[in-house]
C-alpha cells in the first residue's frame, strides 16, 4: 500500500505512516483480486490518496499524472462509474497519443461514503487491457470494496482524534478544539491539567499490575473529572496518566472552590479492578491567549503547573512562568552536566581539609565537585547534584569525582604529603558494583585503599538493606573508611547504626553552627558524640565556623573538626601549601582566639 496526494502524484510509502488508513491493504487486495485488475486505487476528497498493487502482477500500472486527474474528477462527482475500453477517453490519453499505446485499458470507480451519507472520495479500479463488461458478481464486490473502505476512513478519523484506552478525544483533537475556539488575535480559552499520580508511581501500577490495569484506573480517573465538568466543557486524554480540561467560558477563571472540589474527587480512594489504592493527584491551570498557539505549547505550560502541584496541600496550582522557567532551566543544566562529564573541563575538585581537633593536624581532604558553567558561571552543588540525582547521572558524576580524585590524591602522596582523601558517594552508588569501580580506580591511579574514605549520608546508609551493609562490609575489609555523613537529621534507625560498619560518624552542620547559642542544641549534640563513641565511631563536627563555635566544640569530647573556621574548600594547587603551613599548627584555644 501507499499513500500520497491528489496534489502531488510522488508516491510515498505508507505502511508505517501513522495516520495510514486502517485495513486499506486488505480492502484493496479483495478488489483487486476479484477484478483482476493490476492497481486499486482510494481518492479522497481531503487530498489524501492511497493505492495497491499486488505484487508479481504482469501487468503492474501506477497513478501517473494523467490517471490521477481522472480519478480525482470522478472522486469529487461522487457517482459509480466503468469504462470498459478507455483507449480513446481523452480523460486517460494525454494530448497527441496514439490510442495504441494507452496505459489505461479499463477503469472502473465507486463513491466512499461516511456513514451519515457524506461523500469522503471514491474506490478506484484499473487495468492496462480494455474489457468488454463488468459482471454483476465483479460491480458488488467493488461496491463492498468501497463500503470497507468508508468504514476505514471513519475508523481513521475516529483514531485521529480518539484515544483508544478511554475512549476521550486525544491530543491531536485538543490542539484542534483548542485552536478552533480562539479563532480570532484576542481571543482567550482557560485551561485545566490532571497529572493523575507521579510519573514514577504510575509506572509502578504499570510494572505490578499490567496495562489494562493502568487503562483501567485512567478510565476511572477520567469518570471521576467527567463527573465534575459543567455543560459545554470538553475532557481529553493528553498524556499515559494525564487528562486535560478545556473550559466552556473563555473569560472567567474557575473559582478556587471548583478547584478544591476536583481534588477532593480525585484523593478519594479508587477501586480498581478489585485494588483499592489512593492517588497523588496535581491539577493546573492556565489562561490561553491565541497569540500564544503560534510557536507556543499551552499543554506543556499547564501540565507543568498540574506537575508543581502534585506536591502541594491543596493539590492544585496556576501556572507560575518564574517556576516553569526554573524548571526549563534545570532540564537544560542536566543535558549541560552530561556533556561536561565527557567532553569539557568545566567540572574541577576543591577540597576541605578535616583536622583533628586534639591537635591540628589535617586528617583528610573532602572532595567537593565544582561547576564552572561557561555561560551561567559557578553552578551550585546543591542545584546540579540533586539534578544529576533525578537524571540519572549520579554514577557518573561518582566516576568522575573518583577519577580526578585520586589522579590528585596520587600526586600529594607522590610529593611526600601524608593525607587521606575522603570522597561523598551518593545511594545510586550503593550496590555490588561500588567496590569493584573503587578498586579500579585506585589500581589505575596507584592509590592504597586504605587512604580512602566514602561518605554517606544518614538517609542513605539507614534504608538500604542487609545486602548493602554487606557491601560496605566488604569496603572496610578491603581497608576503606566508611562515614557517615549528615548525621543528626534524618530518620536514624538505633539498630541499623549499631549493625552499620562505618567507621565515622560526621554531625550535621545545622546541629554544630548554634552550639554555641543554643543550649538544646549543644545538649543533643553531646548527647551524640557519646552514642557515637559508644559505638566505635570517630566523630567529626561539620560546619565549624566561628571561633565560638570551636570553643563549644571542644567541650563535647569530639575527635576532628571541618568547617570555614579551619578551612574553606580549596582548589588542588592551593592544598600543598595550606597543608605544609598548618602541620604543626595547632587549633587555636578559645584563650588565644577571640570570640566571632
Amino acid at each position: 500500500m501507499t499513500q500520497g496526494s491528489l496534489a502531488d502524484s510522488r508516491p510515498i510509502v505508507a505502511a508505517d505512516e501513522p495516520h495510514a488508513l486502517p485495513g486499506f491493504d486488505a480492502v484493496a487486495r479483495l478488489a483487486a483480486n476479484a477484478l483482476a485488475v493490476p492497481l486499486v486505487a482510494l481518492l479522497l476528497v481531503d487530498g489524501s490518496a492511497f493505492w495497491y498493487t499486488p505484487p508479481g502482477h504482469a501487468d503492474s500500472l501506477r497513478l501517473d499524472g494523467a490517471l490521477l486527474a481522472a480519478c480525482r474528477q470522478a472522486a469529487r462527482r461522487g457517482v459509480a462509474e466503468a469504462v470498459p475500453d478507455a483507449r480513446n477517453d481523452t480523460r486517460f490519453l494525454p494530448a497527441g497519443t496514439d490510442p495504441a499505446h494507452a496505459a489505461i485499458g479499463f477503469f472502473a470507480c465507486e463513491p466512499v461514503f461516511a456513514l451519515n451519507g457524506q461523500l469522503l472520495g471514491a474506490l478506484f479500479a484499473a487495468d492496462r487491457h480494455p474489457r468488454l463488461t463488468l459482471s454483476a458478481g465483479e460491480r458488488a464486490a467493488l461496491r463492498d470494496a468501497a463500503a470497507l473502505a468508508g468504514a476505514g476512513v471513519a475508523l481513521r478519523n475516529y483514531l485521529d482524534r480518539t484515544d483508544p484506552a478511554t475512549g476521550l478525544p486525544h491530543r491531536n483533537a485538543f490542539f484542534a478544539d483548542l485552536r478552533a475556539q480562539l479563532p480570532g488575535d484576542d481571543d482567550t480559552a482557560w485551561l485545566v491539567a490532571i497529572e493523575a499520580a507521579p510519573v514514577a508511581r504510575f509506572h509502578a501500577f504499570v510494572r505490578a499490575m499490567g496495562h489494562v490495569y493502568a487503562d483501567a484506573l485512567m478510565r476511572a480517573v477520567a469518570a471521576r473529572v467527567q463527573a465534575w465538568t459543567s455543560p459545554g466543557m470538553q475532557l481529553y486524554q493528553v498524556g499515559t496518566s494525564r487528562l486535560a480540561v478545556l473550559l466552556s467560558d473563555p473569560r472567567d477563571e474557575p473559582p478556587p472552590a471548583r478547584l478544591d472540589a476536583l481534588v477532593a474527587r480525585l484523593r478519594e480512594p479508587i477501586d480498581c479492578l478489585g485494588v483499592p489504592l489512593t492517588l497523588q493527584p496535581g491539577v493546573g491551570l492556565l489562561r490561553v491567549e491565541a497569540g500564544e498557539l503560534r510557536g507556543g505549547d499551552p499543554l506543556r505550560r499547564v501540565m507543568s503547573a498540574s506537575h508543581a502541584a502534585q506536591d502541594s496541600v491543596p493539590g492544585w496550582a496556576r501556572y507560575d512562568h518564574a517556576q516553569d522557567e526554573r524548571q526549563r532551566q534545570e532540564f537544560l543544566l542536566v543535558t549541560e552536566l552530561a556533556a561536561a562529564l565527557s567532553e569539557r573541563t568545566e567540572l574541577e575538585l576543591h577540597y576541605q581539609p578535616r583536622v583533628e581537633l586534639a591537635n591540628g593536624r589535617c586528617v583528610a581532604l573532602e572532595a567537593l565537585a565544582r561547576w564552572r558553567h561557561p555561560t551561567l558561571g559557578a553552578v551550585p552543588p546543591g542545584v546540579f547534584v540533586p539534578l544529576a540525582e533525578q537524571a540519572g547521572l549520579m554514577r557518573a558524576l561518582t566516576d568522575w569525582v573518583l577519577d580526578h580524585g585520586l589522579a590528585q590524591l596520587a600526586a600529594w602522596l607522590h610529593a611526600g604529603l601524608d593525607v587521606q582523601l575522603s570522597l561523598n558517594v551518593s545511594s545510586a552508588d550503593l550496590d555490588a558494583t561500588l567496590q569493584t569501580r573503587l578498586a579500579t580506580a585506585a589500581q589505575r591511579h596507584a592509590v592504597p585503599l586504605t587512604r580512602l574514605e566514602l561518605e554517606f549520608t544518614e538517609s542513605t546508609t539507614m534504608r538500604h538493606s542487609d545486602a548493602t551493609r554487606r557491601h560496605l562490609a566488604a569496603l572496610r575489609e578491603a581497608g576503606v573508611g566508611i562515614a557517615i555523613d549528615d548525621f543528626g537529621i534524618g530518620y536514624s534507625n538505633l539498630d541499623a547504626l549499631r549493625q552499620m560498619p562505618a567507621s565515622c560518624l560526621k554531625i550535621d552542620q545545622s546541629l554544630v553552627r548554634g552550639l554555641d547559642a543554643s543550649r538544646h542544641d549543644a545538649a543533643v549534640v553531646r548527647s551524640m558524640v557519646v552514642l557515637a563513641h559508644e559505638l566505635g565511631f570517630r566523630v567529626v563536627m561539620e560546619g565549624v565556623e566561628t571561633g565560638r563555635v570551636l570553643a563549644a566544640v571542644r567541650d563535647m569530647d569530639c575527635d576532628e573538626v571541618q568547617g570555614f573556621h579551619i578551612a574553606r574548600p580549596l582548589p588542588a594547587a592551593d592544598v600543598a601549601d595550606w597543608l605544609r603551613s598548618n602541620r604543626s599548627a595547632p587549633l587555636p584555644r578559645p584563650a588565644d582566639h577571640p570570640p566571632g
